[in-house]
């Protein structure tokens, strides 16, 4: 007589119980499409009835599923939005501690990570005096440096914020645009001036760049300065030369923290001009209180579209790659 095999039981579901019904659709979202998308990428099963979830499946993927719930549901209480990309932040994040308590508060936004680069990413910018950030279009970069930079010039931690940009022609020519310096400028820094008006009340934003406490400028117009007392921000700055790389570099004073941000796949610069970004990253990566952070395809937090176009088109590099 044989024995039949022993097969583990399936753990018994977790039942989470919510006490804010006004809450409930904001969580499920609609048509519950935030419970199918969890069920989706961790292969759980979630049934809801009432202000109660059932999670069920293997107790890993259960578990997480528990910690993404209860971690939307958090956001909620605290009167934050939930939506598709906070489900995919939460997703990517759920169950690493390290992140719990990072966000970055400015008088417009509450602004919380939605990948762990990021979440280093807001630590290094509040630690470091002079960080690098690299990565694609999408990730963060230049936002998130924005958003700490206006959370401490709020918070008198510096007394103004520098944000510059190289105007560099990418097949347009400046010449060829209308009106006089500035405004022939101004489209090459509108990026900048998004981040900051998405992170601080216009009217506040206005005065603030008006008394000079916030400039937005060419980085042409950074030469023989000294910035102290200032959060600095490079964008774009894989179109810079080396030496206008070393002279921006140069321009940090006391108490003044400065952040380069670039994509090295994307340099608009003569054929055969060596990057000032990928030299600055080359010679000065080892030294003491500097700090690269790298960003890939995985921390583009824009349409889920977009990631797939970074992934085929560095695969396309790749495969020219001599």
């Amino acid at each position: 007589m044989t024995t039949p095999p022993v097969h583990d039981e399936a753990p018994a579901p977790r039942v989470l119980a919510f006490d804010d019904n006004n809450l409930l659709a904001s969580l499920y979202g609609w048509h519950d499409r935030h419970l199918v998308r969890i069920e989706q990428e961790l292969g759980v099963s979630l049934t809801c009835r009432g202000n109660q979830v059932s999670v069920a499946g293997p107790s890993e993927p259960a578990g997480t599923a528990v910690l993404v719930l209860n971690g939307l549901y958090g956001r909620l209480k605290d009167g934050l939005t939930v939506g598709p990309a906070e489900v995919e932040a939460m997703l990517r994040m759920a169950g690493d501690p390290s992140i719990s308590s990072t966000e970055v508060k400015t008088s417009r936004r509450r602004i919380t990570p939605r990948t762990l680069n990021q979440a280093r990413y807001l630590k290094t910018l509040t630690t470091s005096s002079m960080v690098f950030a690299l990565g694609p279009a999408g990730t963060g970069k230049t936002y998130l440096a924005v958003a700490v930079a206006v959370a401490m010039l709020e918070a008198g931690d510096v007394d103004r914020i520098v944000l510059s940009r190289p105007a560099v022609e990418a097949g347009e020519r400046l010449g060829f645009l209308p009106g006089d310096l500035r405004e022939k400028v101004d489209p090459y820094l509108r990026p900048l001036y998004d981040a900051l008006y998405d992170t601080m009340p216009a009217d506040k934003a206005n005065r603030r760049l008006a008394s000079d406490d916030i400039e937005v400028a060419p980085l042409a117009f950074m030469r023989g300065r000294t910035l102290s007392n200032a959060f600095v921000i490079l964008d774009e700055a894989q179109n810079t030369s080396r030496m206008q790389m070393k002279m921006f570099l140069t321009r940090l004073g006391e108490n003044a923290r400065m952040v380069v941000t670039g994509d090295l796949t994307q340099i608009d610069l003569p054929e055969g001009q060596v990057s000032g970004l990928a030299d600055a990253v080359r010679i000065l990566e080892s030294v003491k209180d500097i700090e690269v952070v790298t960003f890939t395809d995985v921390d583009v937090v824009r349409h889920p579209l977009v990631a797939k176009i970074v992934r085929a088109w560095d695969a396309d590099d790749r495969q020219e790659a001599p």
